[in-house]
C-alpha cells in the first residue's frame, strides 16, 4: 500500500466510543476556562506579571491549550480525574479568593450570597457562547491534525457508519455555535424586505464557496489522503456550510425566529421517516444502483448532499437556543435560573438519545440521522451549560475582589437597593476598558482564518512528517509546536487590532 492509502486506512472502519465519554471530554475545557479566570484573579492578588502580553499569552497556552492536547492523547484514558482534578484547583481558588475577598470582608456568607444574586451582569456578548465556539474550534485544530498519529486513539476519531466517536461532534458543533450567533438571532437584517434579506443571505456564502473549490482543488492536485465516505469524492465542509445557510435563510423567512425549535423538530422527525421507509438510507450507503457506485454527481457526494438536511435540523436548534441564552435577563439569579433549564434541556435530549438509540437507529454523521442530531444539540447544551455555570463562579469570584478584570467575562453591575459604596467601585469596573490579552478573544474575533491556518500547517505537517510512525514523545512535542505556532498569529493579529475578513 501506497503512503497515502496507509493514512486512509488508518482512519478508516473505527466505531466510536461512548456518548459518556465523548460528553466528559467536552466539559472538560469548560473546567480549565473557569480556573484561567480564577487564577487571573487570584494572581492580581500576589503580582502583576499577568499584565504583559508574552507572559498572559504563555498562561493562557498553558492552562487552556496544553490540557486538551493531552487530554486527546496520552491522557485520553483519565478523563474524568483530569475533570476531578480541574474541579478540585478550581474549588481551591475559589476558596482562597473568597478568603482574600476585598469587598464585603466581615459580612456573612449568606449576605453576601444574596447581594451577589441582586448584581445585574452586563457584556456586549456573552462570553459562555464566545467560549463554546473558541471551545470547538482549537479540539477540531487538535484532532485533525492528532488523528494522523498512533498516540491519538482511534475512539476519538470520525466513525464509518456508526458510533461517537469525539471528531464526530466538529461539524454539528460548528454549525450550532454559528447558530448561535447568526445574523438572524442578532436581528442584523431580517426585519428587511424577504428578497432584501435572502440576497445578503446569498451574498454572505460567496466566501465558503471559493474556499471549499480551493480545497477541493488543492486536495485532488497534491493527491492528498482522504476519506471519500465522510462526505464524498468533491464535497467538504464549506460546501455544507453553503446549502446550510441557504436552506435556514428560507425558512427562517417563512417560519417565526422563535418557533426554529419546531422547525427543527419536524424535520429531524420527517428526515429519520424518510430514511427508515423511504430508499434514502440505500441511496447514502449504496448508491442509487445498490453497488456503492460513485457515478454521477449525487451518488459522488452523496453522503455529503443529503446529510445537510440534518445539519439544518441541528442550525435551527442553534437559532432558537441563540434566542433563549442572549436574552437579556435582569440578575444574576435569572442567568442562574437560564443555567439550570439549559442543563434540563440537555439532559431531557441525552435520555430521548437513549431512547431512540435502543428502539429507531444509532448515532450515524454520515447520514446526519435524527440521533445523531439528538447528540450533537444534547452536547451543545451540556457544554454551553458547563460555560454558563462557568461564567457565573467568575462574576461571583469577581464580586469579591474589588478591580477584578477577567477578560472574556461578564461585567458586574450592582443593583441600587444594595450596598452603593460597593455599586460605585462594580460600575467603575464595568467602564473599564478591558485589556485585550486573551487567547479566547483572539480567537473568536478570527476564527475562520484561525481554522484555514490549521488545515493548511495540517496539511504541511503530513506531507513532511511521518506520522503512522511517529513515537509519543514526537507526537507532543509536533501538536505542541503546531498549536503553539497557530495560537500565536492569531494572538498577534489580535494584539494588533486585525480582523481577517473573506
Amino acid at each position: 500500500m501506497s503512503q497515502k492509502q496507509l493514512k486512509e486506512a488508518f482512519v478508516s472502519n473505527l466505531s466510536g466510543t461512548s456518548v459518556l465519554e465523548v460528553t466528559q471530554g467536552l466539559c472538560f475545557p469548560a473546567f480549565c476556562i473557569l480556573c484561567r479566570g480564577l487564577l487571573i484573579i487570584f494572581s492580581q492578588h500576589l503580582c502583576s506579571f499577568l499584565h504583559t502580553w508574552s507572559t498572559r499569552f504563555l498562561m493562557d497556552f498553558v492552562v487552556l491549550i496544553v490540557p486538551l492536547v493531552i487530554t486527546l492523547t496520552v491522557l485520553s484514558s483519565f478523563i474524568l480525574l483530569e475533570n476531578l482534578t480541574v474541579i478540585i484547583c478550581g474549588a481551591w481558588l475559589l476558596y482562597q479568593i473568597y478568603h482574600r475577598r476585598t469587598c464585603y470582608a466581615n459580612v456573612p456568607v449568606q449576605k453576601v450570597f444574596a447581594n451577589f444574586l441582586k448584581t445585574s451582569l452586563e457584556s456586549e456578548y456573552n462570553p459562555a457562547i464566545t467560549c463554546y465556539r473558541v471551545t470547538n474550534s482549537v479540539f477540531t485544530a487538535i484532532a485533525i491534525l492528532a488523528v494522523d498519529f498512533p498516540l491519538f486513539p482511534r475512539r476519538f476519531a470520525k466513525t464509518e457508519l456508526y458510533g461517537t466517536g469525539a471528531m464526530d461532534f466538529g461539524v454539528g458543533g460548528f454549525i450550532f455555535g454559528a447558530a448561535m450567533v447568526c445574523p438572524e438571532v442578532r436581528r442584523k437584517y431580517i426585519e428587511g424586505s424577504r428578497f432584501n434579506y435572502l440576497r445578503k443571505s446569498l451574498y454572505s456564502v460567496w466566501p465558503f464557496f471559493f474556499l471549499g473549490m480551493g480545497r477541493l482543488v488543492i486536495i485532488k492536485s497534491i493527491g492528498y489522503q482522504e476519506h471519500s465516505t465522510e462526505y464524498g469524492v468533491h464535497w467538504n465542509f464549506f460546501f455544507t456550510i453553503i446549502v446550510v445557510k441557504l436552506l435556514t435563510s428560507v425558512l427562517l423567512v417563512i417560519f417565526p425566529l422563535n418557533k426554529s425549535w419546531i422547525v427543527a423538530v419536524s424535520m429531524t422527525v420527517a428526515y429519520q421517516l424518510a430514511l427508515d421507509f423511504t430508499p434514502l438510507k440505500r441511496i447514502i450507503l449504496y448508491g442509487t444502483d445498490g453497488r456503492g457506485t460513485r457515478v454521477g454527481l449525487l451518488n459522488a457526494n452523496r453522503e455529503g448532499i443529503i446529510s445537510t438536511l440534518g445539519y439544518v435540523t441541528i442550525h435551527m436548534a442553534g437559532v432558537q437556543t441563540g434566542l433563549y441564552v442572549l436574552k437579556r435577563r435582569a440578575h444574576v439569579r435569572d442567568w442562574i435560573k437560564a443555567t439550570c433549564w439549559v442543563f434540563s434541556v440537555a439532559i431531557g435530549l441525552f435520555i430521548s438519545l437513549h431512547t431512540v438509540q435502543v428502539n429507531i437507529e444509532a448515532v450515524s454523521r454520515r447520514m446526519a440521522n435524527l440521533a445523531f442530531c439528538l447528540w450533537v444539540v444534547a452536547s451543545s447544551l451540556m457544554l454551553l451549560g458547563c460555560l454558563l455555570l462557568g461564567s457565573i463562579i467568575l462574576s461571583f469570584a469577581k464580586f469579591l475582589v474589588k478591580g477584578a478584570l477577567v477578560p472574556c467575562s461578564w461585567k458586574l453591575i450592582q443593583s441600587p437597593a444594595t450596598n452603593k459604596r460597593h455599586s460605585e467601585s462594580l460600575i467603575l469596573e464595568a467602564e473599564k476598558k478591558e485589556p485585550s490579552l486573551c487567547l479566547i478573544t483572539a480567537l473568536n474575533r478570527n476564527q475562520l482564518f484561525f481554522f484555514l491556518l490549521s488545515n493548511i500547517t495540517t496539511g504541511l505537517i503530513n506531507l513532511t512528517v511521518d506520522t503512522l510512525h511517529s513515537g509519543a514523545l514526537w507526537t507532543l512535542v509536533v501538536l505542541s509546536i503546531y498549536m503553539f505556532t497557530n495560537c500565536l498569529v492569531i494572538y498577534v493579529l489580535d494584539l494588533q487590532g486585525k480582523t481577517i475578513k473573506f
